[in-house]
């Protein structure tokens, strides 16, 4: 887990003052890796440590730090004894109040800060960050001797989602808490969109929604999803007139056959019209919205998971 400064800048423009929640280390059998972190803010929480009991209490000690003078500190907490959970192990939780002051700048690559009070991290950074080079976790996290590093800049895939309809809405809610997406969330009025956007997705809108395809990254994604079979098609012709990871339509076969006849006739050669998968999740789940979104979510996971584990292996 990076830290995701972004999320941070909007909680503390929103709120002042939030605490991060981080796993700094564990023992035996804990319900999250080390490195994972939730935000506590004075009227909610983003993110999880695994929940229970632990997280409860974290929560609540978080809550409460807000407005104290307390700046960084740790606990431990043996998860049977002291927690009453199953898990069986020790895990050590690592809390910060962060404000604008106190934010990391946003050029740097990586947050390095001392969780001992009697520990400074010292002048000498590129020694930690050789450590972090050499230990650093893959998911971007180390904590060595007292001292936490983060990385700042997320590896996270763009996610473009086309429409706030129900489906949209539902793929929302499903995605947005993971670190794997970075969203953004794409439809023709604001009058569209539920009041409760997730502080981690970014909104786009515009009565031409399609023309804002070519702003979308190179690496991006597009879930294609809309209440208009026309902006649909209008979405797939700018999309595949540009770079894109991947691209997927909601639609049936047949939607899909007369989709792939107009886009020939709007000059798309046929290998780059198959480059669009429609239909999209699983089928077998069924049409609820949230079905369809819990298999798309699935086919999402598994891609991802493909390509790390490609990485890896040509690495």
């Amino acid at each position: 887990m990076t830290l995701d400064r972004g999320l941070a800048q909007r909680l503390i423009d929103r709120h002042g003052r939030v605490c991060r929640v981080c796993v700094l280390q564990t023992r035996g059998s804990a319900p999250r890796d080390p490195g994972t972190d939730m935000w506590v803010t004075p009227d909610g929480q983003i993110g999880t440590i695994g929940g229970g009991q632990l997280e409860y209490t974290a929560s609540a000690t978080a809550r409460a730090a807000i407005t104290s003078g307390k700046t960084r500190w740790t606990s431990a907490h043996a998860l049977g004894p002291d927690m009453g959970q199953c898990c069986g192990g020790h895990v050590t939780l690592g809390f910060e109040i962060l404000d604008a002051t106190s934010l990391p700048d946003a050029d740097q690559d990586l947050f390095i800060r001392s969780f001992d009070p009697e520990q400074d991290v010292g002048p000498d950074t590129q020694t930690r960050r050789a450590h972090y080079v050499a230990h650093g976790q893959e998911g971007g996290f180390l904590f060595r001797d007292g001292v936490a590093i983060d990385a700042l800049h997320r590896a996270a895939r763009p996610l473009w989602i086309w429409g706030a309809g129900h489906v949209g809405r539902a793929m929302v809610d499903i995605l947005s808490p993971l670190p794997d997406f970075n969203i953004t969330w794409v439809d023709t009025d604001p009058s569209r969109f539920p009041t409760d956007i997730p502080d981690t997705v970014d909104i786009l809108y515009t009565q031409h929604c399609h023309d804002l395809a070519k702003h979308a990254p190179q690496q991006a994604s597009h879930l294609i999803l809309t209440y208009s079979h026309h902006l649909d098609l209008m979405i797939c012709d700018a999309v595949l007139r540009q770079s894109f990871h991947w691209a997927g339509l909601i639609g049936s076969d047949t939607k899909w056959a007369r989709f792939r006849s107009r886009l020939t006739k709007m000059g798309h050669e046929a290998a780059q019209i198959q480059r669009i998968t429609c239909p999209i999740g699983r089928p077998d789940f069924g049409k609820h919205p949230f079905a369809i979104a819990i298999g798309m979510a699935n086919c999402l996971l598994e891609m991802e998971t493909a390509q790390t584990l490609g990485k890896e292996k040509t690495a």
